[in-house]
């Protein structure tokens, strides 16, 4: 038996948890037809082989067609879901992990034009920031239909073959009932805390009465809005109380805070930059208070303090969602003495900012999380061992590097900086964006272990390159920035790259003219405001920085505000000319008739990047494949066999930024999809 606290067993009423990590409930979008198919059934099982305790599917199935989700839930409403959901906990189960999914009515936090265009419901006509649509005030039948509803889905789930149900009461229509905010309902329903607390308590009691007293049942919940007005922490520790003592449910999962705002959201899921685990120690005030069964997650991305809320006796069992998206396989490197192999969560937010824009859910720097049907989170060998050169060492270059270092291939990379990380070692220069250079180090101790051998300070020619005799050529040599934009003036000009990397010193009267809408733009903005400069941010789009999106962006705005940055939309930076000691900034607009002129002392161009490309043209006419990649071999997961030029002696391929502008996900997948069948 281990010692360690991380791996001691769980007894949760009937149910021995093999461990104390958990994924905790979160909607990855993957549903098809909102139904657990292929996609979403090896993403679940991957968690429970890497030997998680208790993995939670569907940040939220829907319980009814009034509650339409606003991205890609499950609909556990229907019939036909629970053949998917036996198929899936069939699998689970086969791993040796349990599981449960989460169940909600959204309330007002959804929208009508969604689904059936159906009115949403809340206990008042107010409407959630978020999701902007305004509610119908509920009636004593939706009352009755929705309590229906939940008791049918958790039937089906059970008829699933799910361990239990969990209930999601913060922010959706139980807590809509809870919260005096949301709550202008007259008699049974609303007032006291005893009637507000009516409508949770009537959900359970038609659930349990409909699974019985064998099926864990547990609810994750606000014991702290944090709100003036809201369920304050008094009320919250009493809600805790009253929840243990009604004898309906078997654990407490706590969460502190209000998700109605993307600020809000972004506390209660703090991101890169903000404090890791920052409600562990509320969490554990609850346990305290009620002796019972206590889950919780938020921002806990590392072992270290996993163990230590386990230790401290801060909670019962933990959770490390996030981190489980970044290595799926955190439980049996724990196991295996291994927790320096453990691929690190940077807390980007990559995967929930893009489920929040209508988007699956990704790991910024795991290309195989979501696509564990074609991508491998195990490297396999290679049958022959090949001579791989590497030019360039971002992410594109590393992942790469890596993987073919995993498949048995002797790899050497050149890099002309002094260190490796490319774009990534410029951003985490930021004080909000330093976790992001994790992507790098874990990479480069990979590579280390792997034998990878890495040339620094080398500007690679096609001399060097062909002195390795290759057999495969990669080009990830990234891009520099494009602030050729303008029609004239673009001298006069300095990119976000110039003053993020300290090159162009913050001026004291800046233009920020971010046509890319990337993290660039925003980081320079920053820099400059905080060095005392007055900041404009201006986008041509009718909303800035979308790449950024929208839990990222939070950070930025509080900062920016405070630093009394202004922002534009829907003006295009046209044309620049000196005047004195000054620069002319001429505007436009994409919509016509206007014109504009701003007067300041430096313009900031974003305007993302141009491959640097000129080793890969000058290798391309001596590669068998003549830098050709076949789509469909790569797509479907086989070797690439173009012969374009049979006298060629190595096949050469360019990836990443070298390609052509994107994000690092996107870098990453290159290089992984491409190296994992050389």
């Amino acid at each position: 038996m281990s010692s360690d606290p991380l791996l001691q067993p769980f007894q949760l009423k009937h149910l021995t948890l093999r461990n104390r990590i958990i994924v905790t409930s979160h909607e990855p979008a993957y549903p098809e037809d909102g139904m657990p198919k292929g996609r979403y059934r090896a993403y679940t099982v991957e968690r429970a082989r890497g030997g998680v305790a208790l993995t939670m599917t569907a940040g939220s199935a829907a319980v009814s067609r009034d509650s339409p989700p606003v991205f890609n839930n499950l609909l556990a409403y229907k019939d036909e879901i629970v053949p998917w959901i036996r198929e899936m906990t069939d699998a689970v189960h086969e791993e040796g992990a349990a599981i449960m999914i989460q169940l909600t009515h959204l309330g007002r936090r959804t929208r009508w034009d969604k689904g059936d265009w159906l009115p949403i419901l809340a206990p008042s006509h107010h409407r959630e920031a978020a999701h902007r649509a305004f509610p119908k005030k509920i009636e004593d039948w939706d009352i009755e239909r929705v309590i229906r509803d939940f008791a049918d889905a958790a039937e089906r789930m059970k008829a699933g073959g799910m361990d239990g149900v969990e209930l999601e009461a913060y922010g959706h229509l139980i807590d809509q009932f809870i919260s005096p905010l949301t709550n202008e309902l007259d008699g049974p329903y609303g007032g006291s805390l005893d009637h507000r607390m009516r409508f949770c308590f009537d959900v359970l009691k038609a659930i349990r009465t409909r699974v019985g007293d064998d099926f864990i049942l547990g609810i994750r919940y606000t014991a702290d809005e944090r709100l003036p007005g809201g369920t304050g922490k008094a009320e919250g520790l009493e809600i805790s109380r009253r929840l243990k003592e009604s004898g309906l449910i078997d654990y407490l999962n706590v969460i502190r805070g209000h998700i109605d705002t993307d600020p809000g959201l972004t506390d209660v899921i703090p991101i890169q930059g903000m404090a890791s685990a920052p409600h562990l120690d509320f969490a554990g005030e609850v346990r305290a208070a009620t002796h019972f069964p206590t889950f919780h997650a938020a921002k806990i991305q590392d072992v270290a303090t996993a163990r230590h809320a386990i230790a401290a006796g801060k909670v019962d069992m933990i959770g490390m969602t996030r981190a489980h998206m970044a290595d799926p396989h955190i439980v049996r490197k724990i196991i295996e003495r291994r927790e320096d192999d453990i691929r690190p969560c940077v807390g980007a937010n990559y995967c929930l900012d893009r489920i929040y824009q209508g988007g699956l859910a990704f790991c910024i720097h795991n290309a195989a999380t979501g696509r564990e049907e074609t991508m491998p989170h195990k490297i396999a060998k290679s049958d022959v061992r090949k001579k791989v050169v590497i030019v360039g060492a971002g992410p594109a270059g590393l992942e790469a590097a890596r993987v073919a270092g995993e498949r048995g291939h002797d790899v050497v990379v050149f890099e002309a900086a002094s260190n490796p990380g490319g774009q990534i070692r410029l951003t985490a220069q930021s004080e909000r964006r330093r976790e992001m250079i994790g992507i790098i180090d874990w990479r480069m101790s990979q590579c280390e272990k792997l034998g990878v051998v890495f040339h620094f300070n080398t500007w690679a020619d096609q001399d060097i390159v062909l002195a390795e005799r290759p057999d495969v050529v990669v080009i990830a040599t990234g891009g520099l920035p494009h602030t050729e934009v303008l029609s004239k003036g673009n001298e006069l000009v300095v990119s976000s790259w110039d003053i993020i990397s300290g090159d162009a010193k913050p001026g004291a009267n800046v233009l920020v003219y971010d046509d890319a809408g990337d993290h660039a733009g925003l980081q320079a903005a920053e820099i400059i405001a905080k060095a005392g400069g007055k900041v404009e941010i201006m986008t041509p789009d009718r909303s800035f920085a979308p790449e950024v999106m929208a839990m990222n962006l939070v950070p930025y705005m509080r900062s920016l505000q405070n630093l009394d940055a202004t922002f534009t939309v829907t003006y295009r930076l046209e044309a620049a000319e000196r005047s004195g000691n000054q620069i002319i900034a001429h505007l436009g607009s994409d919509y016509g008739g206007v014109s504009r002129q701003r007067t300041v002392d430096q313009i900031v161009v974003n305007h993302g990047t141009v491959p640097l490309d000129d080793l890969y043209f000058e290798l391309k006419p001596g590669s068998r494949n003549v830098g050709e990649i076949s789509y469909d071999a790569l797509l479907s997961g086989a070797s690439q066999t173009v012969e374009r030029n049979p006298e060629g002696s190595y096949r050469l391929f360019r990836i990443g930024d070298a390609v052509a502008a994107r994000n690092t996900h996107a870098a990453i997948y290159d290089g992984l999809r491409l190296a994992k069948d050389v």
